[in-house]
């Protein structure tokens, strides 16, 4: 399984820091929805479904987290801790973000506007749609 983190270019002075991103030349979509998790309580774990076409960046711009990516057939941990890097999550990806520090914020940039019929969020459900084969990548994308 590949995976895909961006690194944002910073820009600061004494003053601090400021990260801009701009679609399609920072970001590898138009983006369509912009939303934010905080306050999330100890020994939660959030996500826990798969998208059949949606993408998307997470971006941890406050404190860490892990996010676990299951493309069917191989699991990879990966950990968010810099607010200029963002991880890129592709369609028939499982992920679960968890283990989030007392103030992580974790922001979430999407390729489209929310549509519940693209979720799958039963687990047995997914391992049977990426065992098939009939959706395409498995899951990766290939920046070029």
């Amino acid at each position: 399984m590949q995976v895909i983190k961006y690194m944002f270019q910073p820009h600061g002075d004494e003053r601090g820091q400021l990260i801009a991103l701009e679609e399609v030349k920072d970001i590898p979509f138009i983006i369509k929805r912009v939303y934010y998790m905080y306050d999330t309580v100890s020994g939660v774990v959030r996500g826990k479904h798969a998208h059949k076409s949606l993408q998307q960046i997470l971006i941890c711009i406050h404190g860490t987290c892990k996010v676990r990516l299951d493309n069917g057939k191989e699991k990879k941990v990966i950990m968010l801790e810099k607010p200029y890097e963002g991880l890129y999550i592709a369609h028939y990806m499982w992920r679960e973000m968890y283990d989030f520090s007392e103030d992580a914020v974790l922001m979430v940039l999407a390729s489209d506007y929310y549509h519940e019929d693209d979720y799958i969020r039963d687990y047995e459900e997914f391992l049977r749609l990426v065992s098939s084969g009939g959706h395409g990548d498995e899951g990766t994308y290939d920046p070029t």
